[in-house]
């Protein structure tokens, strides 16, 4: 290596490690002041000073978010609803094949539908949805959120893994077909495998947005709070006169450790799916 050539590159890439530290800080100081916040005393989180440490962190604020009654039902209802739009990534994986793999009529529509919906604002359908599911009896259940985080998310995840499913390459499928390989057997023990990253990757995206969901949760769930879900357990705390800062902090503390820890255990997987399709 020509050692005036690696000179040359040094300070670019200092540079750049540079940027993405200062970046990397603040993408994460938001979520850094959300934990200080959730384990400063009242006293401190009031104060006209506000100061990025505390001396004496305090439990009080986790105190008052379990000592809510349904917290723990909004809890299992996140992830009833979460897991829910998780499980439907395998109807993708089974429609992305699909259009990838066979021919038939109005596929290239299909696919452009599926694109156009991404293009639609979700607040622009929220009212024609709450109608439809009026008319459906689902309002005040978790089927009204179900279903429309489903049918936002399937359009994203098809065409995600549509780019997954061409990167097979078909000589791999002949291959199979010759050894003996049924059309099922292939789908779930040689191409699903080899999908699994790009799977992971959407699933986790789409757990995400329906965890954090708060318009169709707030517009859907009008009586019933039992079936309401984590986002709207921050209304408690919302007081009119006296918010408890302390109490938001804590319940979005809470409400991030399963997206970590989800992330934590497909990471590796989710790694490699953004990198992208398997090559021939």
């Amino acid at each position: 290596m020509n050692p005036v050539r690696g000179f040359v590159r040094r300070p670019g890439r200092l540079a750049a490690e540079g940027a993405a530290l200062v970046i990397a800080v603040v993408v994460a100081f938001p979520l850094y002041w959300m934990v200080l916040g959730a384990f400063k005393p009242a006293g401190e989180i009031e104060s006209d000073r506000p100061r990025p440490w505390t001396l004496s962190p305090s439990l009080d604020s986790f105190r008052r978010v379990f000592g809510q009654q349904e917290f723990g039902r909004y809890f299992v209802n996140s992830l009833v609803v979460a897991g829910s739009v998780v499980v439907s990534a395998l109807v993708a994986f089974l429609a992305a094949t699909a259009v990838t793999r066979f021919r038939f009529r109005f596929r290239t529509t299909l696919l452009i539908m599926f694109l156009v919906a991404q293009m639609v604002p979700v607040e622009a359908l929220t009212i024609p949805l709450f109608f439809q599911m009026r008319g459906f009896g689902l309002l005040n259940t978790l089927g009204s959120l179900i279903l429309p985080h489903i049918a936002f998310s399937l359009p994203f995840a098809i065409w995600m893994l549509r780019g997954f499913v061409k990167g097979v390459p078909e000589a791999l499928e002949e291959a199979a077909y010759i050894d003996g390989a049924s059309r099922s057997r292939f789908l779930w023990q040689i191409l699903f495998p080899l999908v699994l990253p790009g799977l992971v990757a959407t699933s986790v995206f789409s757990f995400i947005s329906a965890w954090n969901d708060f318009l169709f949760a707030k517009s859907f769930i009008i009586s019933d709070t039992s079936q309401s879900t984590l986002p709207m357990a921050l209304l408690v705390f919302f007081k009119p006169d006296d918010p408890d800062w302390g109490g938001v902090m804590a319940a979005s503390t809470v409400m991030t450790i399963p997206v970590l820890v989800f992330f934590v255990l497909v990471q590796r997987r989710l790694v490699s799916g953004l990198g992208g399709a398997v090559k021939d």
